[in-house]
């Protein structure tokens, strides 16, 4: 039966287009086929000639649901894209980042190869990531239903006007504040735009949703987590008249008008990443991040059988007056009443 992996690189960088080609060789060379998109394809066939990309045109015989896998050369935002387009499909990603920090990737450039034979050998698993549904309501008509896997944020369009909003969750309102925005995020996303605002790194496993303040001008406007039953919601005031957007994971934006509400649930459909490697969170963490650990020392050996040491009781020192003779001591010290 013939096997389908989808190629999506970041075209617009040649090292990707370059990275891209190696993969498609290498899959063809082992008997499994690679598939591109239309758009990336004529991008690849554009920069290296229409007859030296071995990759078949998506749809072009092969669908989506077909694909066994989706490898995805770039950063974050490629992977975005690529979770864009399997949406509702069991479809996993590997990531392998040729960007920046690139949380969501496994590998990086120098590992390529390897993670190409990984996947022809199958070597691997998949883990999956919890989304989020979001609804926008304005004027009381349902404008917008779309979801994000890192965050949805509300944030102020004109520079010079804070913008007014009322925070609420569970049905509940919990704070009304001026603000540069609000962040609603995912465990995925914590590392994302929800770190950048302040809010706190929580490990992938955690089932949990965060709504974190931009810049808020309030003395109760601390990051939340709550439970991903919960329901969080954000409404635009219209105090000042001041017009809000409303970006999803930082590609799909609508204009949010005074009175607009934002509502956030967990979504019935995650995003499958694939794992070459079961690397801990707190690895990556310091890999991805450069985190300074000289002097870790690690846990200790054998700490199930290791005994405990007695404690060594310190005795008071006797205080001792000028002439040598011992000092009473107070007749309460002891006393506990």
């Amino acid at each position: 039966m013939q096997r389908y992996v989808l190629i999506l690189a970041h075209t617009g960088r040649e090292d990707s287009m370059v990275a891209a080609l190696q993969v498609c060789e290498q899959l063809r060379a082992a008997g499994v086929r690679a598939v591109m998109t239309a758009e990336d394809l004529a991008d690849m066939t554009t920069h290296f000639g229409p007859l030296n990309v071995p990759a078949q045109e998506l749809d072009d015989g092969v669908t989506l649901a077909e694909l066994e896998l989706v490898m995805v050369l770039g950063g974050d935002g490629t992977i975005l894209r690529a979770a864009e387009l399997v949406r509702g499909l069991e479809v996993p990603l590997l990531g392998v980042n040729l960007g920046h920090v690139g949380f969501l990737a496994e590998s990086e450039r120098a590992d390529l190869a390897q993670s190409v034979e990984w996947v022809v050998r199958r070597e691997y698993t998949v883990e999956e990531r919890m989304t989020i549904d979001v609804t926008l309501w304005v004027a009381g008509a349902k404008a917008a239903h779309t979801w994000a896997l890192n965050e949805v944020s509300v944030e102020k369009s004109d520079r010079e006007r804070m913008l007014e909003v009322v925070t609420e969750v569970d049905g509940r309102p919990l704070s009304a504040f001026g603000c540069d925005g609000v962040v609603m995020a995912t465990p995925t996303g914590s590392t994302a735009y929800a770190f950048s605002a302040g809010g706190p790194i929580v490990w992938p496993e955690v089932d949990a949703m965060l709504m974190v303040p931009i810049s808020a001008h309030a003395l109760f406007a601390r990051p939340l987590v709550v439970s991903p039953q919960s329901t969080l919601a954000v409404e635009v005031l219209d105090r000042t008249g001041a017009h809000g957007v409303m970006w999803c994971d930082g590609r799909r934006s609508w204009p949010l008008p005074p009175g607009s509400r934002i509502e956030v649930t967990r979504s019935a459909t995650p995003v499958r990443l694939a794992r070459t490697r079961q690397v801990p969170f707190s690895a990556r963490l310091v890999r991805k991040f450069e985190l300074p650990v000289q002097g870790w020392r690690g846990p200790v050996p054998d700490a199930a059988s290791a005994g405990t040491e007695p404690i060594p009781v310190v005795q008071a020192k006797r205080r001792i007056a000028p002439g040598g003779l011992p000092l009473k001591q107070p007749k309460n010290i002891g006393r506990q009443d």
